[in-house]
């Protein structure tokens, strides 16, 4: 064991946590979870949100247990080597507020870091744009960060707000694998208080064993590597640092290799799976989303991955994706296949001014 953790802390940890997200995500999509979709943080959130009613999109609504395993993965790294440190008081209202936002900005692009990486890694070229706004929503971020900014340090807490997280994410495997039926509709059949799509992107998934178990294996080596796609970027500008960004470039390479050896490849603009084609929003969306990931502290993966190791201002924030999830279908600020809402600039520029304020007027004390 402390061999394994000698690796995963050394500079080859992310570079071997990237590499099994690319496959892992590869091979999810083949068992069942949508095209280029084998992990999407954002994605799972608003499917999530949508199997717990949260909204009514009827084709994305399921308990991802991906998240789930996420959670309860860095849980375990964290109690196995004596990380997991229940902490909280670090500006939590901020901090689901950013996860709103970068959750609505990811749903405008239709993707979080990780799947504008593995749409690349499948032949989406679309997912170019998208990648440039979140380079450019980060380095924005830096802006701030030179300025001074910080949301302020957290405190150690009681154990049991440590133990929130994981006590949700196993009620969501309890609701996803049981899927009790509560209510009734209009026409008087059982429905509620889980919902699961019948057609579209939220009824394609993988087995759910399968599901959970990459999720967990993904969470524990991440807990350990501190595998961040934002803090890829944010290390390699403002620290000349690349550690992490050398996972990233592995997810990359190694979601490709597999995409190519399953027969998942496919180069171009046209008919990519749950994407659309406008620049300007894919574009867009992602510098919104690049921007509150930078102002939080790290990508939406690493934000679940601390949450499982006892940190609520993480948990807290992923808590607001999930619920920014529910607004951006609610709302209809969400993207479909066929293109970008019409109330997606509206989102954007809400999004970027309420990053703009916290980044200029909050300061450590």
């Amino acid at each position: 064991m402390r061999r394994l953790s000698g690796l995963l802390v050394s500079r080859w940890g992310p570079i071997l946590t990237g590499a099994l997200v690319g496959i892992l995500a590869a091979i999810l999509v083949k068992l069942g979870n949508p095209g280029n979709m084998g992990i999407c943080v954002a994605c799972f959130s608003r499917d999530i949100a949508g199997g717990l009613g949260l909204h009514r999109a009827e084709v994305v609504q399921y308990i991802r247990p991906e998240i789930i395993g996420f959670v309860l993965g860095a849980l375990i790294a964290a109690l196995a080597f004596g990380e997991f440190r229940p902490r909280a008081g670090s500006a939590p209202v901020i901090r689901f507020l950013l996860g709103g936002f970068s959750v609505v900005g990811a749903l405008i692009f239709l993707g979080c870091p990780w799947r504008a990486y593995l749409r690349l890694a499948g032949g989406d070229l679309n997912a170019i744009p998208g990648i440039l706004g979140l380079i450019g929503g980060i380095l924005l971020g830096l802006v701030f960060l030179r300025r001074g900014f910080s949301l302020g340090r957290n405190h150690p807490v009681p154990a049991p707000v440590g133990w929130v997280m994981p006590g949700l994410a196993l009620g969501l495997l309890v609701l996803v694998m049981f899927a009790p039926q509560f209510g009734q509709d209009a026409e008087g059949n059982p429905a509620g208080p889980v919902f699961f799509s019948k057609t579209g992107p939220g009824s394609q998934h993988a087995p759910l064993l399968i599901s959970l178990a990459a999720g967990v294996l993904i969470g524990f080596l991440a807990q350990r590597s501190r595998f961040c796609t934002v803090g890829a970027i944010r290390d390699a500008v403002l620290l000349k640092d690349n550690h992490l960004l050398s996972g990233v470039v592995a997810l990359v390479f190694a979601a490709l290799a597999a995409n190519l050896a399953l027969g998942q490849f496919k180069l171009g603009f046209e008919d990519q799976p749950v994407a659309h084609g406008q620049t300007l929003w894919n574009f867009a969306g992602m510098v919104l989303s690049g921007l509150a990931f930078t102002l939080a502290g790290g990508c939406p993966g690493r934000q679940v991955f601390l949450s499982g190791e006892g940190d609520s201002d993480a948990a807290i924030f992923s808590i607001g994706m999930v619920v920014g999830a529910g607004f951006a279908h609610n709302f209809s600020l969400a993207s479909s296949p066929a293109g970008a809402s019409p109330f997606a600039a509206m989102a954007v520029l809400l999004g970027l001014a309420f990053c703009c304020v916290v980044g200029l007027t909050m300061r450590e004390g």
